[in-house]
Order: structure tokens, then C-alpha cells, then sequence
């Protein structure tokens, strides 16, 4: 079993209650801040490339969540609670950089621009956005692994131009968008970023990482 953190903390006249939880469906550790019960901000890493290793478990997942929920309120009590949600300049929607749990602060952002992508010819065409610290990575690889069910997934590839942009038309039947879901991984250089999104039905696609 998996158990969130809770904490108060407080900054000159200021009292935030911190709160971090597991997304399991999502594969994201989330982290958020509130003050007299209101939410002020969010802050998010995902956890979808550590649960590929055969290794992984719930312990290591809880410890991750520790580090994070621990890394935030240092930086509460180090007065930058700002810095913790800044939005990136280039993605305004999304509003915060989703990095690799493993990455702490250093590594890839991968942002899925069309969420509202319409399912249709037995595909749905998904657009990225790969960024590093608020700027486009060009030449950026993105693979995908699509997982329907018990099935063999399967994988494709591209690669970001030059404003860090990339496509990538995923095949599948219909009746399997229920139980599909695709994982990403941008790679440039030694960094990555990885992330889980779930197909939905209704013709739309809904992205994970809506938080």
C-alpha cells in the first residue's frame, strides 16, 4: 500500500499545507500546496521509466514520493515557494514541466499538444513538444510503445525538428481504445524524458498528464 505525505510548514507569516500522492493511473507523483485550503499550485514528476524495470517496486516508488514531497518543502522553507510552479514560457496550457522523477530538475519535458486529437481512419495523430529547461530540443528521439491489454506492444518512432515539435500517428482499432495506452520516451544527448497517455473513447484522446 502506497501512503501520501502530509505536511504544514510555515514561512514568515505564512502556513502551507503540503500534500504528495501517487497518480497510479497516471504514473505521476504529484505534489501540492495549499494555503487556508486553497490550491496555490501543483508540481508533478513522472515515474513511467522506472516502472519498466523488472526491479521496481512499491517501496521505491513510496521513496520517490518521499524525496519529492521532501525536496518541496525545503524549497518552501527556503522562501522560493514560487519557483515550484513556475509556468513554462513556451506551453502556457500545460502550465508546469513534467520531468522524470530520476531527473531532479535537470532532464527533458515532454508535452503532448493536441489532447483534443479526434480518433478516426482506425488512428489517431498525436503531436509533441520536447523541451529542455523552457527551451525546444531539436533532433530530440521520441519512441512510443503502444500497450493494448495482454498484446505485444507496439513501437514507433520520430524525431522533433528544429522547434522541438514531432508527430506521430498511432494505428489501432477502436473497440481496443478502452484498454490502450501509449508510452513515450524523448531522448537527446543523456537526457530523457518519459511519459504514459491514455487513449480514450468518445473520439477524443485525453492526455495523462491533465493536472
Amino acid at each position: 500500500m502506497i501512503f501520501g505525505f502530509n505536511t504544514d510548514i510555515k514561512y514568515e507569516d505564512v502556513v502551507y499545507h503540503v500534500q504528495s500522492e501517487a497518480r497510479h493511473a497516471d504514473l505521476l507523483l504529484q505534489t501540492q500546496v495549499f494555503v487556508h485550503g486553497r490550491c496555490i499550485g501543483k508540481h508533478a514528476t513522472s515515474y513511467a521509466d522506472w516502472v519498466v524495470k523488472p526491479d521496481f517496486s512499491d517501496e521505491q516508488m513510496h521513496e520517490l514520493l518521499k524525496i519529492q514531497h521532501k525536496n518541496v518543502i525545503e524549497t518552501i522553507r527556503a522562501g522560493n515557494v514560487d519557483t515550484l510552479f513556475a509556468p513554462t514560457q513556451l506551453l502556457p496550457r500545460e502550465g508546469v514541466e513534467i520531468q522524470d522523477a530520476s531527473q531532479h530538475g535537470d532532464g527533458l519535458s515532454l508535452h503532448w499538444l493536441n489532447a483534443d486529437a479526434v480518433y478516426q481512419d482506425n488512428s489517431i495523430l498525436m503531436k509533441f513538444k520536447v523541451t529542455y529547461q523552457g527551451q525546444a530540443v531539436a533532433g530530440a528521439q521520441l519512441t512510443s510503445r503502444l500497450h493494448i491489454a495482454s498484446d505485444a506492444p507496439i513501437y514507433s518512432e520520430t524525431t522533433t525538428d528544429e522547434q522541438g515539435l514531432a508527430e506521430m500517428r498511432i494505428s489501432l482499432d477502436e473497440s481496443a481504445l478502452p484498454v490502450a495506452a501509449v508510452m513515450v520516451q524523448a531522448t537527446s544527448e543523456n537526457r530523457q524524458s518519459t511519459r504514459k497517455f491514455r487513449l480514450k473513447k468518445q473520439t477524443t484522446a485525453v492526455p495523462q498528464h491533465s493536472i
